[in-house]
């Protein structure tokens, strides 16, 4: 199966409650083959996961060097990616520096539409949670400026309300 396939699968089964927004993502792959792939100026898939501590209890977060803002891991899919739970996980290990993170069960937790610098226009991220093993050792990533775990109290404090809703999501789904 192909990473467009995956997704279209995903989305269809996706059962998160964004009925409008999901039709949005899948009306976008029908229009754009190319639509999982950052070549595509109209807006791509993007995979995305937040990683959670073993406890329970924190999320760990990565500043990220180009929008210097606090954010979950995530981005975009590469061609050796077959499945965006697998792109999800590549790029939280990638960026968190923690090997043997699970994905929860059940699929995507969220999805997010975000506007983003040209020249492309929109990621349509479809979001994953991620527990982190009990001796995870977080190491920052070229693609951050600083990477720390934070209570769940904290997290609105510095991330954005589309971090806030994922962890809302995760918590649910925990």
């Amino acid at each position: 199966m192909s990473l467009y396939d995956d997704a279209i699968r995903v989305l269809e089964e996706y059962d998160g409650g964004q009925a409008e927004l999901r039709q949005t993502y899948l009306d976008h792959l029908a229009d754009r083959p190319d639509g999982v792939w950052k070549a595509c100026r109209d807006g791509h898939i993007t995979a995305s996961a937040l990683v959670v501590d073993p406890a329970r209890e924190r999320v760990l977060l990565t500043l990220h060097r180009k929008l210097g803002r606090w954010l979950q891991m995530g981005g975009h899919c590469e061609p050796g990616d077959t499945a965006l739970a697998d792109a999800a996980l590549r790029e939280a290990t990638e960026e968190s520096g923690i090997t043997g993170l699970t994905l929860l069960p059940g699929g995507p937790v969220t999805l997010d539409r975000h506007a983003i610098p040209a020249p492309c226009h929109w990621h349509l991220d479809v979001q994953y949670a991620a527990l982190a093993a009990p001796d995870a050792a977080p190491a920052i990533s070229d693609e951050s400026l600083d990477l720390r775990w934070f209570g769940y109290a904290e997290v609105e404090d510095v991330a954005d309300a589309s971090v806030v809703r994922l962890l809302e999501r995760t918590r649910a789904r925990l």
